[in-house]
């Protein structure tokens, strides 16, 4: 790789500061298009599912939702209710695989594919600085992946609460895929994105490459902080009959407490056989209370708000690092 250099410029031009931003909407129009025709379809198929649900209601003889005979025990959801379902379980991963889209954008066509074929050049030869010029290659994606997500953010959580609402709900606020899509931590995935995607452009300069470390780096953070989201933020222990179950609390880990306090989890206490007894199994190695440690659903803003800023924090190293890159490279 050869280093950039930057050709002699006239003087800047301090009144024609947006111009880098305008060269970039005007030669990217077509992927801008595309964001706000995935903006439309992301609000129309919330909205398409819950007038979906909605009218399906009618078909229910009870208030509470159920669809068979009142005060029989039994409960049989609408179809639409349990499709609406099924779709949305996974909306808040459609956000963060939006994210991923940016930055991998960002870091092929955006920029490396300037910086491989060199018609950054004439860009800084108009009176344009190397670090003016990715300024508005940062600014320009971090405005339009913050206002699509937050947007479709907004939506989702307003569809998923009519649906959660709802009795015997399977869509609980710590799913794996519901979660990212309910606060802020969509967002700065977004912003993370982009700080990544200039940071691989700048280093690596070739676009199929930049594109590829892009997508295995925001893959590990995101794989990374899904699998230790619990820990970000302390656990409420519960004991005995005070545990509470049901979709308004995220279960850890359980099992039961010895008399000096030692933790008996419940998965080292399992057996094939169907006659297999988990609790005389717990009471033979001492085990006397049951205990969970949970996260009950007013965890729910300080783990969002925690994670949030982790990768902002990322986002702010990334971009700081890329500046740096760049400055090296063409001085």
């Amino acid at each position: 790789m050869s280093t950039l250099t930057a050709p002699q410029r006239q003087a800047p031009d301090t009144g024609n500061r947006r111009g880098p931003a305008r060269v970039l909407l005007r030669q990217h129009r077509k992927a801008l298009w595309a964001a706000g025709a995935l903006l439309v379809l992301g609000v129309g198929i919330v909205a398409a599912l819950q007038i979906w649900v909605a009218s399906a209601s009618g078909k229910e003889r009870c208030p509470d939702g159920d669809t068979t005979r009142c005060g029989d025990g039994s409960y049989l959801p609408t179809y639409a209710r349990t499709s609406t379902e099924q779709y949305m379980s996974d909306g808040g991963m459609v956000l963060l695989v939006l994210a991923g889209l940016v930055g991998v954008f960002v870091a092929g066509p955006l920029i490396a594919r300037e910086l491989e074929s060199g018609t950054f050049r004439m860009a800084w030869t108009q009176s344009v600085p190397p670090a003016r010029w990715l300024a508005a290659r940062l600014a320009v994606p971090a405005a339009v992946a913050v206002t699509v997500i937050t947007v479709l953010s907004l939506v989702y959580r307003w569809g998923w609460t009519n649906i959660h609402d709802k009795p015997f709900t399977s869509l609980p606020w710590y799913g794996t895929g519901i979660y990212p899509g309910l606060g802020p931590v969509a967002v700065a995935y977004g912003l993370l994105a982009v700080a990544v995607g200039a940071l691989c452009a700048v280093v690596i300069r070739r676009t199929l490459l930049s594109m590829s470390a892009t997508a295995l780096a925001l893959g590990v953070v995101m794989l990374g902080l899904s699998e230790r989201r619990y820990e970000l933020w302390p656990t409420v222990q519960y004991l005995g009959k005070d545990i509470p179950w049901g979709a308004n609390s995220w279960h850890v880990e359980g099992g039961m407490l010895t008399a000096s306090g030692k933790k008996l989890l419940w998965q080292d206490c399992t057996g094939t056989s169907p006659l297999f007894d988990s609790a005389a199994c717990m009471r033979e190695r001492g085990g006397v209370t049951d205990f969970a440690e949970m996260h009950p659903v007013s965890h729910f803003w300080p783990l969002q708000l925690v994670e949030t800023g982790i990768l902002l924090a990322l986002a702010a190293t990334a971009v700081a690092l890329a500046f740096r890159a760049l400055r090296r490279l063409h001085s």
